[in-house]
């Protein structure tokens, strides 16, 4: 997993504040789309909203024809993990919603992702997602120059595990993230400390926990995209783009300037 040949990309201070204007459009985008989030909406409709939020913030959407997806976002719904496709599918009352957006700005990207609960949702689908959400803060924690890779990996598997019986999902990763949307390294969120690259001051890195509420293997429908639970569980994703500084970690993609 974590290769000597692969180089993890360096990032100067104003490459990083390009970084920070992506991530700023991904969290309008992600922030008018949640809002626009009822019982009724079909996803095909949330993908426009986003559409229009990233064109008119300037900046170019990160999944658009990335390995032909074709879609401005991601939304997976209920037991749908990760990469689902939008389209006519209605939201209805107590469905859990996974938003997954990137955005390029002057050729860096941002990327980011929240659940999002659908009117009504039940408890134990409520705590899911809150603690898939402190399990992805625990790892923004982690991203601190001197730690190592899996120290973040750690501290997500960690927090989710003592929020309750959720199942964290290993077989899809965050990912490094600058020039290009998925860059090396794989981050695991799961696995022991003090493995991995050395972190260093200009990394970025997508942080992104993913847990269900029943078994955590997954397999891909026939579209070739959307990641699901095979046991039909509910599924929870959380992610932010963060960078290494020299004061600490800074979430890149939050509408607040957060500095951990």
């Amino acid at each position: 997993m974590f290769r000597r040949s692969q180089e993890i990309q360096i990032k100067s201070a104003d490459q990083l504040a390009v970084m920070r204007r992506a991530g700023l459009v991904v969290a309008r985008t992600l922030q008018a789309v949640a809002n626009a989030v009822c019982p009724g909406v079909t996803t095909r409709e949330l993908d426009a909203i986003a559409r229009d939020c990233i064109r008119t913030n300037d900046a170019t959407p990160s999944f658009l024809g990335y390995h032909g997806f074709p879609a401005v976002i991601c939304t997976s719904v209920n037991e749908e993990v990760v990469h689902g496709i939008p389209g006519e599918r209605v939201l209805r009352d107590g469905d859990l919603l996974s938003i997954d957006c990137g955005a390029i700005v002057d050729g860096w990207h941002g990327d980011a992702a929240v659940s999002v609960p659908v009117g009504t949702v039940s408890a134990p689908v409520l705590a899911l997602s809150a603690a898939t959400e402190s399990a992805l803060w625990a790892g923004l924690q982690q991203a601190r120059a001197g730690n190592r890779l899996s120290d973040i990996s750690h501290a997500v598997e960690v927090a989710i595990n003592a929020a309750g019986s959720f199942g964290v999902v290993e077989d899809y990763t965050g990912h490094g993230i600058g020039t290009s949307m998925h860059m090396h390294p794989p981050i695991p969120n799961h696995g022991k400390p003090g493995r991995g690259p050395v972190l260093k001051v200009g990394m970025a890195l997508a942080i992104e926990p993913m847990a269900t509420l029943g078994s955590p293997v997954v397999g891909v429908l026939a579209d070739d995209w959307t990641v699901v639970a095979l046991d039909q569980g509910p599924a929870a994703h959380w992610e932010h783009t963060v960078a290494i500084t020299e004061s600490g970690p800074w979430v890149l993609t939050a509408l607040a300037e957060i500095h951990l």
